[in-house]
Order: structure tokens, then sequence, then C-alpha cells
């Protein structure tokens, strides 16, 4: 059940859980689910539950790895979500990319 792709529903929960106070947090969270979205699991948003737990500032001390998590503070499902966060999405075809050229 865990594997299990998240409904609807629970998506639309996990999103408004997700919202932060800082925007760069919420930058990167923008950026997770434009990305994962689509292909969820019940056990990513579960790891993505638990980074939710944390201060604003020290969220976005682990997203820009200026931290990192602290041995057995978080499952390894808030692992694997937190470096699906820090993990930027290569821009899709024929999407321009700032400073770079054509």
């Amino acid at each position: 059940m865990a594997d299990e792709l998240l409904g609807e529903r629970a998506l639309s929960k996990l999103k408004w859980r997700c919202r932060r106070g800082l925007l760069e947090n919420d930058l990167f969270i923008e950026r997770f689910f434009a990305t994962h979205e689509a292909g969820l699991t019940v056990r990513q948003a579960d790891g993505l539950n638990e980074l939710m737990d944390l201060a604003d500032n020290d969220l976005l001390d682990l997203l820009l790895r200026r931290t990192e998590p602290a041995d057995g503070s978080h499952t390894s499902e808030a692992r694997q979500v937190l470096e699906m966060l820090r993990t930027r999405a290569a821009p899709a075809v024929g999407q321009e990319t700032v400073g770079k050229p054509k």
C-alpha cells in the first residue's frame, strides 16, 4: 500500500499542508509538485509530511544544503523526498533557461 500512487484527494490535502511561510521553500515545493505530482506515492507523501513538520528556516537550510539531516533524525522516506526536492528538473524541450542562449 505504501508504494501505491497518492489519490487525488490525498494529493490535494498534501499540497495544502505544504504551503509555507517562506517564499523560497514554496518555490522548491512548487517545482517538486510540477515534476513529481503524477507519480507521487503514499510513502513519499509520508516523507514529505515529515519534512513539513520542520520550521521554515530548518527546512530551507536542508533544501539549500546548508545542513544535512542528522543520523536517525528522519525516515528514509523523508530523506528520499529531500533529495527529490533538492534536484532540479531538466527544462522541457523548447523552454528557455534564464541566462543561457537558445
